[in-house]
């Protein structure tokens, strides 16, 4: 596949990352390494992976490779790439095939939405996660960042991650870690009829106040008076969303 970098808008920008022990993420045919190719050309500086610095947490939505599927804003297709998303520096990074202790920041502009393959494991199926920009938002600043589509319908169901750097105290008599740490905070969003969405808590009360229009139906729609899971409530908004 010959692709155009005018047109893909996606000029790659060089990155340096911290990886701990990752397994190698097989490469999808000869269609994967052209588009990874066209991505990169420019001849973009690469930066080799350097010493880790020591933090508690992690910067990554998932600390490992996974292939993911990227959908742009122009239509141009293209074949998965392995890819993190760093949420605490708010990038995404891609790795290309030949240079596999690499990565690159890619330059998200004409990228509308991503899908993470994330594979089975012993006790979980294989699952698509898809992530979406968060044009909702009501603060300004975060409507170019990505947020997780939990359930996608009439009633739509988000997940926001916030991820935020606290530096470890410093000083001859600071007791406790001195390491940094990445706090982790979720913020689930209902996507309401009117294009708004608002934050709820993940429990029928919560919800029937944030979303008044929903009160009576989620009432009865099954599963819904004792869902306190996050995969319990998408199972309650899928059903849901299959009724008019």
């Amino acid at each position: 596949m010959s692709l155009r970098l005018s047109l893909l808008g996606a000029l790659l920008l060089p990155a340096t990352i911290c990886l701990a022990q990752q397994p190698s993420i097989e490469q999808v045919g000869a269609a994967a390494q052209a588009n990874l190719q066209a991505l990169a050309n420019g001849s973009p500086t690469v930066v080799p992976n350097g010493t880790r610095n020591e933090i508690l947490g992690s910067p990554y939505i998932d600390n490992r490779w996974l292939l993911a599927k990227l959908v742009m804003s122009n239509k141009v297709p293209l074949a998965p790439v392995p890819l993190k998303y760093d949420v605490l520096n708010k990038r995404l990074l891609m790795r290309l095939v030949d240079r596999p202790k690499d990565s690159l920041q890619l330059d998200d502009r004409l990228l509308e939405r991503f899908i993470l393959q994330e594979p089975a494991t012993g006790i979980t199926p294989a699952r698509e996660r898809v992530f979406r920009r968060f044009t909702e938002a009501d603060v300004p600043s975060q409507r170019t960042q990505f947020v997780e589509v939990l359930q996608e319908g009439k009633y739509t169901l988000l997940k926001q991650y916030i991820k935020v750097l606290r530096k470890a105290p410093t000083g001859a008599y600071t007791t406790g870690s001195r390491l940094d740490e990445v706090e982790d905070k979720v913020v689930y969003y209902v996507r309401r009829t009117d294009a708004k969405a608002v934050p709820v808590k993940l429990n029928l009360k919560q919800i029937e106040n944030a979303v008044p229009e929903l009160a009576s139906t989620l009432r009865s729609t099954p599963g819904a008076k004792n869902a306190k899971t996050e995969a319990e409530w998408t199972a309650v908004f899928k059903t849901l969303n299959a009724h008019p």
